[in-house]
């Protein structure tokens, strides 16, 4: 709170003065104000910092140990002050000095890249890093991070703004030489053949899974989790089991169209959504303008996730408008 501060910049300008003037009077003059007003700053400064800072029965005045420690400290503290202003004002054409965002590993492939240039357009330092949407929202939190690209929205968390980017089916991998399944219950025959190969429960992906498992009410077995697509992919494409994931997720691994086969998702349908999120109205415009390259970059990628899960569920895969 304003009460708990000891002084503001306007009084801390008023020591100073008086501090290079040598009397209250010389202070008052150079500053446009009364001999009392310049008394009164000066005293209610004493008061609420708890202690004197100037020896009055000396002529000129002289400054207390305490005093000559504010002026001290204060007076690069009014320097800078001056600074933001102009600072300021030219922030809206400015280069930020560093920019800190974090990207959920799933969308490395696809904007790692062009993210690290579009950053380094804004901004004299970028520091872009590829992980799990649960460890980037917390680094966001504790203002580690400035902009986070992940799964999810952080819906229980005040004080962000979302910018939707993308919705994505879930879809069932299976090894290729498999049948189709058909219905929900064919996840159980499934498994009597291979075992689900998870994305690790650390992982917001992991967890949705795991939620949907239990909605329909399927206790699968646990033997194999990966938190990388890349493992979860290459371990069905090797045959030694099936998975739920997304066409970006398979997008990511990279491994072509070889070794493994896209079914829609038996049951009910379950999607994932990519959310650009920031602190509120600490960047200005910088988060929608990432969100929109976002976006743009998403689509250009649209196609060749497309080929990899086919036609029908490719339908599902949205950038949002």
């Amino acid at each position: 709170m304003a009460d708990n501060l000891p002084f503001d910049l306007r009084a801390l300008e008023i020591f100073l003065a008086v501090c290079e003037a040598g009397t209250m009077a010389q202070a008052a003059r150079r500053l446009g104000l009364t001999q009392p007003a310049v008394s009164q700053a000066v005293a209610e400064m004493e008061r609420r910092i708890g202690i004197a800072l100037f020896d009055r029965s000396a002529r000129p005045l002289a400054l207390t140990v305490a005093g000559g420690a504010l002026r001290q400290r204060g007076s690069a503290l009014l320097s800078e002050a001056r600074q933001i202003a102009p600072l300021v004002r030219e922030a809206e054409h400015a280069r930020l000095p560093l920019l800190r965002a974090g990207l959920v590993d799933s969308l490395s492939r696809v904007l790692i890249t062009p993210l690290a240039r579009a950053l380094d357009e804004k901004a004299e330092q970028v520091s872009l890093l590829s992980g799990l949407t649960a460890s980037h929202g917390g680094a966001l939190l504790t203002r580690q991070l400035d902009l986070l690209v992940g799964a999810g929205d952080l819906d229980d968390i005040e004080g962000l703004e979302r910018w939707p980017l993308l919705t994505e089916p879930y879809v069932l991998l299976m090894p290729a030489h498999l049948p189709r399944p058909g219905r929900t219950g064919d996840l159980e025959e499934l498994v009597r053949q291979l075992p689900l190969v998870r994305f690790s429960a650390r992982s917001q992906t992991g967890m949705e899974v795991e939620r949907h498992l239990r909605r329909l009410r399927l206790d699968l077995p646990r033997r194999m989790e990966f938190d990388t697509p890349y493992g979860v992919t290459a371990s069905v494409t090797d045959g030694m089991g099936f998975a739920i994931t997304t066409p970006l997720c398979l997008f990511e691994a990279g491994l072509g169209l070889e070794g493994f086969a896209c079914w829609p998702l038996p049951g009910p349908g379950l999607t994932r959504h990519l959310t650009l999120i920031a602190r509120r109205q600490e960047l200005g415009r910088l988060p929608r303008e990432i969100a929109d390259f976002c976006r743009a970059q998403l689509r250009l990628a649209a196609p060749a996730v497309g080929a990899l899960v086919g036609e029908k569920l490719a339908e599902a895969f949205r950038v949002e408008a």
